[in-house]
């Protein structure tokens, strides 16, 4: 008879192995400083080789989040994993200060910046096309930039304008902005007023993974957001794809 599809393992084991302690580590079950569950716990739990075992810890090793002590065994180290609150950063800063996103970092004790890759007049992809109403190849203007929270990027992201509104302002141009694109918008009669977020886990593309420099094989949250401003209009939308060890999002209903 057929194995069936819940005794098929998914994974290697060394993933599956990393995977358990990864969220113990990430929810606290495993506090900084605490030794991880021993090497024959482990074995034990799923008949895994010493080698295997020690592949994944050394996959930890690679995202920071365990460290060795010689001859008393490997223990949690303090994540690096923020809680960010994303429908706090729709609005862009009164003053034409800094970028919420940054504020709110530097509120929580660590630094954050970004760092301007590019703008360009692009087709943009199916979901923006469909959201701005765009006919196949009709274009539109989009600024890339990573994010960085204490020097480590942690999110790249793609906002995509459409022509009409970006054209003859600083948005077209390949310079960071004061108080940000939306503020530009703002002063234009198009402030943010609604904001409707997608929020799905993907495996990196080639181009994410090198930008957010994943450490090793792990998903990313693409969270894709449409912003509407006066009659509904949508004024932007955007891809933010977020390091997986390095975000939890968190929505206050």
């Amino acid at each position: 008879m057929a194995e069936s599809s819940e005794e098929k393992p998914i994974w290697p084991v060394q993933d599956q192995i990393a995977a358990y302690l990864r969220d113990g580590i990430l929810d606290g079950e495993f506090p900084p400083g605490e030794a991880l569950p021993s090497s024959r716990k482990i074995k034990d739990e799923f008949g895994a080789a010493a080698q295997t075992i020690k592949n994944a810890m050394e996959i930890l090793e690679k995202e920071g989040l365990v460290f060795t002590r010689r001859g008393a065994g490997i223990y949690a180290r303090e994540h690096r994993q923020r809680t960010m609150t994303p429908a706090e950063y729709k609005n862009p800063p009164a003053d034409g200060g800094k970028y919420q996103w940054i504020a709110a970092a530097e509120r929580k004790g660590f630094t954050g910046r970004s760092q301007l890759l590019d703008v360009e007049e692009v087709v943009p992809p199916h979901l923006v096309r469909e959201a701005f109403g765009l006919a196949d190849g009709e274009t539109a203007i989009l600024r890339r930039q990573v994010m960085y929270l204490d020097d480590e990027p942690c999110e790249l992201v793609e906002v995509y304008f459409p022509l009409d509104l970006a054209q003859g302002t600083p948005i077209t141009e390949r310079r960071r902005i004061k108080g940000g694109a939306g503020r530009v918008l703002a002063e234009a009669g198009l402030p943010p007023l609604r904001c409707v977020d997608k929020v799905a886990a993907r495996w990196p593309t080639p181009q994410q993974q090198k930008a957010l420099q994943m450490p090793t094989k792990l998903p990313v949250l693409r969270q894709f957001r449409v912003t509407y401003s006066v009659d509904d209009r949508p004024i932007q939308a955007e891809f933010m794809i977020k390091a997986g060890h390095l975000y939890e999002l968190e929505y206050e209903f």
